[in-house]
């Protein structure tokens, strides 16, 4: 018997206005039928707004269908004596593990589930021991979840689920917030919980990489199911999921590059050692044979990379550059000297945030900041227009300290804007319009001059006229996220920060924005300062990268010199761009290609160059 049966579910929405009395009705999903089989593993795919969160909620009864049926285990979500059963028997993880961690201490948050469901309480603590021990928390179960890292924050919200033994579980974008190694750490544990336990997984992400294992796929299109296939039959239409605002994972992409141009490469590879294995097959007939050594030398090559770097640099894991305040000799926009902040200065729970950070931020750049969850990215840029002060250390502003009594603050903030992880925290107002006048008018503009400003602003990241008069919380993330950003740029910012500005966004939205953050610094040439935790966005946009580890600056260089260190980044929770591991692979397994290719469209072109040299000199 299916554990999830749906039959012509469909489910709308009711939408309110202080004008009307009949509210509008939006349709969220339309008769959708499906099927999952106990133990499967069961990746969604959709854009923002396809109706893959509302389906989540239906699979445990937070919403109710407005039409057709959905069963869980044999049991009907609209019969209300049937609700906490089905809650038993489908737990769901959230895409931001604070909004599910309730707990004071580890264990109290992980046994707080089977306590509500009326469990015993001496079976209350052996089901935490055994949760912790599977999502491989038990070392921190007397610890403070305000104390973990992203990654162990979002394991104990799935210990908090498991404890509560259900047959499924369901994950919400759980990995949208994480740096890469608690990406890894997460799908670990859910990987083990689905082969070891048996537990059925549906995993609803925009990461494409994180869908390979699944056993089938869904693909949603505003509220209706569109494709259904093992990752393979479903990757391997790379234009139509494309045009359904998705992608495809980087190596697949590849390999339809590949194919297109004439070479016998399958178009549906998922894996670096399936696309490895087919370059060498085209490159050395009978090289395919030999893979098994690749991954000692791809190592071995690893490791003399960095000791390369490290005697080029000095030490690996200093900073190796200082910017371009330094290589023009002008005066920076922004710079902070030796910065440090401690949180809880002077008390007994005094931790140290940022320790000796010097970094020069000149005009027009385009910089990426990455760093391990909690390596104090947030925590520095908030410093560069203000709204923290240093411990010790100084933040300038075009050579003025901005902590002098007589520096004008809020100039800075006009002139420094900030767009928050979390754009809804940051919209207040009854309309668009009025949302992004309310800086323009902060700095003394009458209503007609900040509208004009807004105007603007509001054309620069692709909002519609037709929307300015409708309310900012009741438009998509990605639209939500360009609001908040119209807000910023309406005050005519000569910098612009933005903290992780594409989480949770699908892959036509995020490129979106990074593209229209990319126009703002080449065409209107304001500097961006893009904090992230994907190597790969870094990698396409970004002149220049700082990395921070632990409240240090490590590296302040080109990508392509920051990535060469990439077992460093390794051992700080960070990573390099994919494309960068397969060309040190290849190089390692004896093609003559530049490891240095760091995108899609780089490898492409270096592979294309080696392969057209051999078929040549045949």
């Amino acid at each position: 018997m299916s554990i999830i049966k749906a039959r012509q579910l469909g489910f709308q929405y009711l939408k309110y206005s202080d004008e009307e009395k009949e509210p509008e009705k939006i349709r969220a999903i339309n008769s959708l039928d499906l099927d999952v089989e106990p133990g499967e593993f069961i990746a969604v795919l959709g854009h923002n707004g396809s109706g893959k969160s509302t389906l989540a909620k239906h699979i445990n009864a937070l919403l109710l269908p407005t039409s057709g049926t959905i069963w869980i285990d044999g049991r009907n979500t609209a019969e209300e004596k049937e609700l906490w059963k089905i809650r038993q028997k489908a737990g769901m993880v959230f895409q931001n593990p604070d909004n599910q961690i309730i707990g004071t201490v580890v264990e109290e948050d992980a046994g707080f589930g089977p306590e509500n469901l009326g469990v015993p309480t001496e079976d209350i603590w052996k089901r935490v021991d055994d949760a912790l021990t599977k999502v491989g928390m038990q070392a921190f179960r007397e610890k403070s979840p305000n104390r973990l890292s992203g990654g162990q924050k979002q394991r104990v919200a799935i210990a908090g689920v498991v404890a509560m033994r259900p047959q499924c579980i369901v994950l919400d974008e759980p990995t949208a917030m994480l740096d890469p190694d608690g990406r890894r750490e997460v799908l670990k544990v859910v990987r083990e919980l689905n082969e070891k336990e048996n537990v059925t997984v549906i995993l609803i992400t925009h990461y494409m990489e994180e869908v390979v294992w699944a056993d089938r796929v869904y693909v949603m299109d505003k509220g209706d199911l569109v494709m259904t296939g093992t990752p393979r039959e479903i990757f391997a239409q790379v234009d139509r999921l494309k045009g359904y605002r998705l992608d495809v994972p980087e190596v697949t992409e590849l390999a339809y590059k590949l194919n297109r141009a004439g070479y016998p490469v399958a178009p549906d590879l998922l894996t670096e050692e399936e696309l490895r294995g087919a370059i060498l097959a085209l490159a050395e007939p009978g090289a395919e044979n030999a893979m098994e050594t690749v991954g000692e030398a791809a190592k071995a090559a690893g490791e003399e990379t960095e000791e390369d770097a490290a005697s080029a640099s000095g030490k690996t894991g200093e900073a190796a550059g200082t910017g371009v305040g330094d290589s023009r000799g002008e005066i920076p926009l922004l710079e902070t000297r030796r910065l440090c902040h401690d949180y809880g200065a002077g008390t007994v729970y005094a931790s140290r945030a940022l320790d000796d950070i010097s970094v020069r931020i000149g005009h027009g750049e385009f910089i990426a900041l990455i760093g391990h969850t909690g390596s104090g990215k947030s925590t520095f840029i908030q410093h560069l227009n203000g709204l923290l002060k240093p411990t010790a250390g100084e933040v300038l502003w075009e050579g003025c300290d901005i902590t002098d009594k007589t520096f004008d603050i809020r100039n800075l903030r006009t002139r420094v804007g900030l767009v928050f992880q979390y754009p809804e925290h940051q919209l207040f107002e009854t309309t668009i319009l009025a949302d992004v006048c309310f800086g323009p008018k902060n700095q003394g503009l009458d209503k007609a001059a900040a509208e004009a400003k807004a105007r603007k602003a509001l054309a620069l990241t692709g909002i519609p006229e037709s929307m300015y008069e409708e309310s900012p919380f009741d438009i998509s993330g990605g639209q939500k996220r360009r609001v908040a950003i119209a807000g910023v740029l309406a005050m005519n910012p000569q910098v612009l920060i933005l903290d992780e500005p594409t989480a949770g966004l699908d892959p036509a939205g995020r490129d979106d924005i990074l593209d229209c953050l990319k126009a703002l610094q080449t065409e209107q040439g304001i500097t961006i300062l893009l904090v992230t935790h994907s190597m790969e966005d870094a990698a396409r946009y970004a002149d220049r990268l700082l990395v921070i580890s632990d409240g240090r600056l490590l590296y302040d260089d080109t990508p392509r010199q920051v990535f060469r260190h990439y077992k460093a980044l390794e051992s700080i929770g960070l990573a390099a761009p994919r494309m960068t591991y397969l060309m040190h692979e290849l190089k390692a397994a004896g093609l003559p290609v530049s490891a240095e290719a760091m995108t899609v469209d780089e490898a492409y072109h270096e592979i294309l160059r080696v392969l057209e040299r051999k078929s040549s000199h045949a």
